[in-house]
This record gives structure tokens, sequence and C-alpha cells, in this order.
């Protein structure tokens, strides 16, 4: 269960103000068809989480546990500086013909996933996976915690934008990863073979 929890937290925070929610609340402004959006994503999300978990577990097992201890300390504490650093969307295939005539559906997930490789959450669920031994867990967690802080910015958009101090939220998300980091580093979850 920590696992989940874990995933859902820190995925569902630093997804607040990161490039694919910013492509959320585009493509919510561009479609108008809130449905088809929130199934694309999901499944553009299960889809990059799985592979990420994969990865994650795969390196878990390449790895020794006394390196796996400093990659996964070290990457959660770059993570926690990483999140700090705002990021952006390039809106020029959603406001021209080029993925919009696949229609609603089809070019969320192809928008969604190619937005998410190499994204922060995707970063996030490979460290994860690698220090939780449950990927099914891992992966319903972070899946879960994208669509938390991307259904609202689909369905309310500009309306909620505002109103969420995104420093904030990114600073609380950068504190989590850095304690991950730190405990990480120190040796908790030695019992787990790190």
């Amino acid at each position: 269960m920590d696992a989940f929890l874990v995933s859902t937290g820190i995925v569902g925070l630093a997804e607040i103000g990161d490039k694919t929610q910013l492509l959320a609340f585009l493509l919510a402004a561009r479609f108008r068809r809130p449905l088809p959006i929130v199934f694309g994503i999901f499944v553009a999300t299960v889809a990059n989480h799985a592979f990420a978990a994969a990865v994650g577990s795969l390196v878990s097992e390449l790895l020794g546990p006394g390196v796996m201890r400093w990659v996964l300390g070290l990457s959660f504490l770059g993570m926690a500086a990483w999140i700090m650093v705002p990021d952006e969307v390039d809106a020029d295939g959603l406001n021209g013909a080029p993925l919009a005539k696949y229609g609603v559906f089809l070019t969320t997930l192809l928008a969604f996933f190619v937005a998410e490789m190499g994204d922060k959450t995707q970063v996030a669920t490979v460290a994860l996976a690698a220090r939780y031994e449950s990927m099914a867990a891992i992966v319903a967690g972070t899946t879960f915690g994208m669509m938390l802080a991307n259904v609202p910015a689909v369905y309310f958009g500009e309306r909620i934008a505002g109103r969420v101090p995104l420093t904030l939220v990114h600073g609380i998300a950068a504190v989590i990863f850095a304690v991950l980091g730190i405990a990480t580093l120190l040796g908790a979850g030695a019992g787990l073979g790190f």
C-alpha cells in the first residue's frame, strides 16, 4: 500500500504545472470534448508508466543493492531540484491539422504519450519502480496521481489554473523527493535490499 500511496502523492503533486498538465489544458481548449480526452490521457499514462516501471524494475535487478541505494537516493534528490523548473508545452501540433485529423481520443493518446517520454513523472515512475517491489502498485499509483492532476485540468481548465499556487505545490513535491532521497541514502529501505 505504501508504494501506491507514495506514487500517487509524488506524481499527483509533480504533475501540477507540468508540461503534460499544460497539454491537458490545451487539448481541452482545442477540442472541448472532455471524456475522450480523459480516456486518452488514461491509456497513454498506463502505457507510458508501465514501460517506465518495467525499466525501473529491470534496473533494480541489474544493479547491486549498494549501487542501487546511491542511484535511487541521488535520483530522488535530482528530481527534487528538477521539479522546481517550470515546464512549457509546444502547442503547434494541436492548432493545425496534423494531429487533429486522428480524432480527439487518438490525438490525446499520441500527444500525451509522446509528451510524457522523459518527463519528470516518467522518470519518477522509473525511480519508484526501482525502489518498491510492486510494479502494479507503482503503475496504479502513478496513473492515479496523473489522473488526479489532469482530469480537473480537462474539465475546469482556466477557471482553476490561476488559483493553484504552482510554486507552493512544486515546493511540496520537491521536499517529498528530497526526503525520499536523503532517507534512501541514509539506508531507509535496507530491509528491501537497498
